[in-house]
Protein backbone atom coordinates (compact mmCIF):
# COMPACT_ATOMS: atom_id res chain seq x y z
CA UNK A 1 0.00 0.00 0.00
CA UNK A 2 2.98 2.19 0.22
CA UNK A 3 3.61 4.91 -2.15
CA UNK A 4 1.39 5.55 -5.32
CA UNK A 5 -0.69 2.56 -6.40
CA UNK A 6 -1.83 -0.63 -4.81
CA UNK A 7 -0.11 -4.18 -5.11
CA UNK A 8 -3.42 -6.06 -4.73
CA UNK A 9 -1.78 -9.34 -5.30
CA UNK A 10 0.63 -9.29 -2.20
CA UNK A 11 -2.82 -8.46 -0.24
CA UNK A 12 -3.97 -11.51 -1.44
CA UNK A 13 -0.97 -13.37 -1.17
CA UNK A 14 -0.91 -12.41 2.58
CA UNK A 15 -4.16 -12.91 3.21
CA UNK A 16 -4.81 -16.31 1.76
CA UNK A 17 -1.22 -17.69 3.13
CA UNK A 18 -2.28 -16.99 6.87
CA UNK A 19 -5.44 -18.33 8.89
CA UNK A 20 -7.77 -15.95 11.04
CA UNK A 21 -5.61 -16.65 14.18
CA UNK A 22 -2.66 -15.00 12.53
CA UNK A 23 -4.81 -12.24 10.62
CA UNK A 24 -5.52 -10.63 13.85
CA UNK A 25 -1.49 -10.85 15.19
CA UNK A 26 -0.64 -9.20 11.54
CA UNK A 27 -3.21 -6.43 12.13
CA UNK A 28 -1.88 -6.02 15.91
CA UNK A 29 1.53 -6.44 14.85
CA UNK A 30 0.90 -3.36 12.28
CA UNK A 31 -0.39 -0.71 14.96
CA UNK A 32 2.43 -1.69 16.96
CA UNK A 33 4.85 -0.93 14.03
CA UNK A 34 3.24 2.17 12.00
CA UNK A 35 0.64 3.45 14.84
CA UNK A 36 -1.71 3.16 12.14
CA UNK A 37 -4.85 0.80 11.99
CA UNK A 38 -4.77 -1.84 8.94
CA UNK A 39 -8.46 -2.22 8.10
CA UNK A 40 -8.69 1.65 8.30
CA UNK A 41 -5.80 1.45 5.64
CA UNK A 42 -7.03 -1.02 3.71
CA UNK A 43 -10.04 0.80 3.38
CA UNK A 44 -8.92 3.48 2.04
CA UNK A 45 -6.56 1.88 -0.82
CA UNK A 46 -9.19 -0.54 -2.10
CA UNK A 47 -12.88 -0.75 -3.08
CA UNK A 48 -15.98 -2.39 -4.06
CA UNK A 49 -16.22 -6.30 -3.49
CA UNK A 50 -12.65 -6.67 -3.24
CA UNK A 51 -12.67 -4.32 0.05
CA UNK A 52 -15.55 -6.06 1.32
CA UNK A 53 -13.56 -9.68 1.12
CA UNK A 54 -10.73 -8.24 2.24
CA UNK A 55 -12.07 -6.67 5.13
CA UNK A 56 -14.45 -9.58 6.31
CA UNK A 57 -11.29 -11.81 6.40
CA UNK A 58 -9.70 -9.30 8.49
CA UNK A 59 -12.34 -9.22 10.64
CA UNK A 60 -12.84 -11.88 13.30
CA UNK A 61 -15.79 -14.22 12.89
CA UNK A 62 -17.73 -13.81 15.68
CA UNK A 63 -17.80 -9.62 15.52
CA UNK A 64 -17.92 -10.12 11.52
CA UNK A 65 -21.52 -12.16 11.67
CA UNK A 66 -22.64 -9.34 14.28
CA UNK A 67 -22.22 -6.97 11.67
CA UNK A 68 -23.96 -9.19 9.25
CA UNK A 69 -27.65 -9.68 11.37
CA UNK A 70 -27.44 -6.21 11.85
CA UNK A 71 -26.99 -4.84 8.08
CA UNK A 72 -29.79 -7.56 7.43
CA UNK A 73 -32.19 -5.74 9.63
CA UNK A 74 -30.83 -2.28 9.19
CA UNK A 75 -32.43 0.43 6.59
CA UNK A 76 -35.73 -0.43 4.76
CA UNK A 77 -36.50 -4.05 4.69
CA UNK A 78 -35.03 -7.24 6.20
CA UNK A 79 -32.81 -9.88 4.85
CA UNK A 80 -34.65 -12.82 6.44
CA UNK A 81 -32.34 -15.31 4.52
CA UNK A 82 -29.53 -13.95 6.76
CA UNK A 83 -31.26 -14.12 9.62
CA UNK A 84 -31.87 -17.75 9.40
CA UNK A 85 -28.22 -18.75 8.02
CA UNK A 86 -26.60 -17.70 10.82
CA UNK A 87 -28.94 -17.67 14.22
CA UNK A 88 -29.97 -21.53 13.04
CA UNK A 89 -26.91 -23.04 12.16
CA UNK A 90 -24.50 -21.35 14.98
CA UNK A 91 -23.70 -23.34 18.25
CA UNK A 92 -25.49 -22.23 21.69
CA UNK A 93 -21.08 -20.56 22.16
CA UNK A 94 -21.45 -19.02 19.00
CA UNK A 95 -24.78 -17.05 19.29
CA UNK A 96 -24.10 -15.88 22.60
CA UNK A 97 -20.69 -14.28 21.97
CA UNK A 98 -22.09 -13.20 18.92
CA UNK A 99 -25.46 -11.17 20.99
CA UNK A 100 -22.36 -9.83 23.10
CA UNK A 101 -20.05 -8.50 19.86
CA UNK A 102 -23.84 -7.05 18.85
CA UNK A 103 -23.96 -5.11 21.96
CA UNK A 104 -20.38 -4.36 22.19
CA UNK A 105 -20.39 -2.71 18.77
CA UNK A 106 -24.00 -1.44 18.04
CA UNK A 107 -25.12 -0.84 21.70
CA UNK A 108 -28.10 -2.74 20.79
CA UNK A 109 -30.06 -5.94 21.92
CA UNK A 110 -29.76 -8.76 19.09
CA UNK A 111 -33.48 -10.05 20.58
CA UNK A 112 -35.05 -6.84 20.81
CA UNK A 113 -33.98 -6.03 16.89
CA UNK A 114 -34.76 -9.30 15.44
CA UNK A 115 -38.52 -8.83 17.53
CA UNK A 116 -38.62 -5.12 16.14
CA UNK A 117 -37.72 -6.31 12.83
CA UNK A 118 -40.19 -9.45 12.11
CA UNK A 119 -43.39 -10.60 13.58
CA UNK A 120 -45.71 -13.44 13.95
CA UNK A 121 -44.27 -17.15 14.64
CA UNK A 122 -41.25 -15.92 11.97
CA UNK A 123 -40.31 -13.93 15.11
CA UNK A 124 -40.77 -16.63 18.01
CA UNK A 125 -38.30 -18.72 15.67
CA UNK A 126 -35.61 -16.64 15.93
CA UNK A 127 -36.17 -15.52 19.22
CA UNK A 128 -35.68 -18.93 20.08
CA UNK A 129 -32.79 -19.59 18.50
CA UNK A 130 -30.98 -16.64 19.36
CA UNK A 131 -31.89 -17.54 23.19
CA UNK A 132 -29.13 -20.45 22.58
CA UNK A 133 -30.70 -23.12 24.66
CA UNK A 134 -30.26 -25.63 22.04
CA UNK A 135 -29.60 -29.23 24.13
CA UNK A 136 -26.16 -30.06 23.08
CA UNK A 137 -25.85 -33.60 23.73
CA UNK A 138 -25.10 -36.27 21.56
CA UNK A 139 -26.87 -39.06 23.39
CA UNK A 140 -30.33 -39.98 22.04
CA UNK A 141 -34.06 -40.72 23.65
CA UNK A 142 -36.08 -42.86 21.42
CA UNK A 143 -39.07 -42.53 23.50
CA UNK A 144 -38.55 -38.88 23.50
CA UNK A 145 -37.93 -38.78 19.17
CA UNK A 146 -41.52 -40.42 19.00
CA UNK A 147 -43.35 -38.43 21.78
CA UNK A 148 -42.07 -35.43 19.76
CA UNK A 149 -42.31 -37.04 16.16
CA UNK A 150 -46.38 -37.71 17.39
CA UNK A 151 -46.79 -33.71 18.65
CA UNK A 152 -45.65 -32.19 15.45
CA UNK A 153 -48.01 -34.65 13.51
CA UNK A 154 -50.71 -33.97 15.34
CA UNK A 155 -50.66 -30.00 15.15
CA UNK A 156 -50.08 -30.00 11.74
CA UNK A 157 -51.39 -33.15 9.51
CA UNK A 158 -53.50 -34.62 11.45
CA UNK A 159 -55.54 -31.00 11.99
CA UNK A 160 -57.18 -28.64 10.32
CA UNK A 161 -54.82 -26.00 10.38
CA UNK A 162 -51.41 -25.88 12.19
CA UNK A 163 -50.13 -25.60 15.19
CA UNK A 164 -46.80 -24.01 14.58
CA UNK A 165 -45.38 -23.71 18.58
CA UNK A 166 -45.57 -27.48 18.27
CA UNK A 167 -42.72 -27.59 15.81
CA UNK A 168 -40.60 -24.44 17.60
CA UNK A 169 -40.91 -26.28 20.38
CA UNK A 170 -39.22 -29.30 19.10
CA UNK A 171 -36.74 -27.88 16.29
CA UNK A 172 -35.12 -25.16 18.27
CA UNK A 173 -34.47 -26.99 21.24
CA UNK A 174 -33.74 -30.29 20.77
CA UNK A 175 -30.41 -31.64 19.89
CA UNK A 176 -29.39 -32.00 16.11
CA UNK A 177 -28.89 -35.79 16.99
CA UNK A 178 -31.87 -36.26 18.88
CA UNK A 179 -33.66 -34.70 16.15
CA UNK A 180 -32.61 -36.79 13.08
CA UNK A 181 -34.05 -39.68 15.07
CA UNK A 182 -37.19 -37.27 15.48
CA UNK A 183 -37.66 -37.36 11.64
CA UNK A 184 -36.83 -40.42 11.11
CA UNK A 185 -40.32 -41.26 13.88
CA UNK A 186 -41.91 -38.46 12.18
CA UNK A 187 -41.79 -40.03 8.56
CA UNK A 188 -42.85 -43.60 10.06
CA UNK A 189 -45.88 -41.55 11.62
CA UNK A 190 -46.52 -39.76 8.83
CA UNK A 191 -46.15 -41.28 5.74
CA UNK A 192 -44.22 -38.54 4.30
CA UNK A 193 -40.89 -36.99 5.41
CA UNK A 194 -41.46 -33.43 7.94
CA UNK A 195 -40.09 -31.35 4.92
CA UNK A 196 -42.73 -32.47 3.15
CA UNK A 197 -45.35 -31.85 5.92
CA UNK A 198 -43.62 -28.22 6.14
CA UNK A 199 -44.18 -27.67 3.11
CA UNK A 200 -47.39 -28.36 2.60
CA UNK A 201 -48.72 -26.66 5.66
CA UNK A 202 -46.60 -23.53 5.87
CA UNK A 203 -45.30 -20.88 4.54
CA UNK A 204 -42.95 -17.98 3.94
CA UNK A 205 -40.27 -17.21 6.04
CA UNK A 206 -41.03 -19.29 8.84
CA UNK A 207 -41.32 -22.43 6.59
CA UNK A 208 -37.77 -21.22 5.34
CA UNK A 209 -36.67 -21.07 8.52
CA UNK A 210 -37.85 -24.37 9.34
CA UNK A 211 -36.85 -26.43 6.53
CA UNK A 212 -32.95 -24.55 6.85
CA UNK A 213 -32.77 -25.94 10.51
CA UNK A 214 -33.82 -29.79 9.18
CA UNK A 215 -31.59 -29.75 6.31
CA UNK A 216 -28.69 -28.04 8.51
CA UNK A 217 -29.87 -31.12 10.48
CA UNK A 218 -29.72 -33.89 8.27
CA UNK A 219 -26.50 -32.48 6.32
CA UNK A 220 -24.53 -29.08 7.16
CA UNK A 221 -22.51 -29.89 3.73
CA UNK A 222 -25.09 -29.73 1.51
CA UNK A 223 -27.02 -26.67 3.47
CA UNK A 224 -24.23 -24.51 2.76
CA UNK A 225 -23.70 -25.24 -0.62
CA UNK A 226 -27.16 -24.66 -1.58
CA UNK A 227 -26.77 -21.36 0.18
CA UNK A 228 -23.51 -20.53 -2.30
CA UNK A 229 -25.79 -21.89 -5.45
CA UNK A 230 -28.40 -19.52 -4.05
CA UNK A 231 -25.91 -16.74 -4.17
CA UNK A 232 -24.95 -16.68 -7.10
CA UNK A 233 -27.99 -18.17 -9.48
CA UNK A 234 -30.35 -16.13 -11.61
CA UNK A 235 -29.51 -12.42 -12.70
CA UNK A 236 -27.37 -10.61 -10.24
CA UNK A 237 -24.82 -11.87 -7.62
CA UNK A 238 -25.86 -11.24 -3.48
CA UNK A 239 -21.94 -10.76 -3.24
CA UNK A 240 -22.51 -10.20 0.92
CA UNK A 241 -23.52 -13.56 1.18
CA UNK A 242 -20.96 -15.21 -1.18
CA UNK A 243 -18.65 -13.54 0.71
CA UNK A 244 -19.43 -13.95 4.03
CA UNK A 245 -19.78 -17.80 3.41
CA UNK A 246 -16.86 -18.41 1.45
CA UNK A 247 -14.85 -16.85 4.74
CA UNK A 248 -16.42 -18.09 7.34
CA UNK A 249 -16.31 -21.35 5.77
CA UNK A 250 -13.12 -21.35 4.97
CA UNK A 251 -11.32 -22.67 7.85
CA UNK A 252 -14.06 -24.96 9.04
CA UNK A 253 -15.69 -27.15 5.84
CA UNK A 254 -15.25 -25.23 3.28
CA UNK A 255 -13.43 -28.33 0.86
CA UNK A 256 -16.31 -30.20 1.56
CA UNK A 257 -18.83 -27.97 0.45
CA UNK A 258 -17.14 -27.41 -2.28
CA UNK A 259 -17.05 -30.81 -3.44
CA UNK A 260 -20.64 -30.89 -2.38
CA UNK A 261 -21.63 -28.36 -4.54
CA UNK A 262 -19.91 -30.11 -7.21
CA UNK A 263 -21.54 -32.97 -6.93
CA UNK A 264 -25.14 -31.62 -6.64
CA UNK A 265 -24.91 -28.64 -9.49
CA UNK A 266 -22.62 -30.49 -11.56
CA UNK A 267 -20.76 -27.59 -12.38
CA UNK A 268 -17.41 -26.59 -9.32
CA UNK A 269 -18.04 -23.77 -7.23
CA UNK A 270 -14.88 -22.35 -8.61
CA UNK A 271 -16.33 -21.90 -12.12
CA UNK A 272 -19.78 -20.45 -10.60
CA UNK A 273 -17.11 -17.61 -9.21
CA UNK A 274 -15.11 -17.24 -12.06
CA UNK A 275 -18.67 -16.83 -13.97
CA UNK A 276 -20.14 -14.41 -11.75
CA UNK A 277 -17.27 -12.15 -10.27
CA UNK A 278 -14.03 -10.55 -11.52
CA UNK A 279 -10.58 -8.85 -11.38
CA UNK A 280 -9.15 -8.96 -7.66
CA UNK A 281 -12.19 -9.71 -6.15
CA UNK A 282 -12.58 -12.86 -8.44
CA UNK A 283 -8.62 -14.01 -7.27
CA UNK A 284 -9.20 -13.44 -3.68
CA UNK A 285 -12.09 -15.87 -3.59
CA UNK A 286 -10.81 -18.44 -6.28
CA UNK A 287 -7.54 -18.00 -4.05
CA UNK A 288 -9.54 -18.86 -0.63
CA UNK A 289 -11.01 -21.84 -2.51
CA UNK A 290 -7.71 -22.56 -3.65
CA UNK A 291 -6.00 -22.95 -0.22
CA UNK A 292 -9.66 -25.35 0.61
Amino acid sequence: MKGLGTNEDKIIKVLVSHDGYQRQQILTTYKTLFGKDLIQDLKSELGGHFEDAVVAMMTPTIPYLARELRNAMKGAGTDENVLIEILCTRSNEDIRAIKVAYKTEFKRDLEHDLASETSGNFKRLLVSVCNANRDQSSTVDMAKAEKDAKEMFEAGEKMLGTDESAFNAVLCARSHAQLKATFDKYQVLAGKTIEKSIESEMSGTLKEGFLAIIQYTRDPISYFAERLYKSMKGAGTDDSSLIRLVVTRSEIDLKLVSQAFLRIYKKSLKDFIWGDCSGDYRKLLLSVLGNN
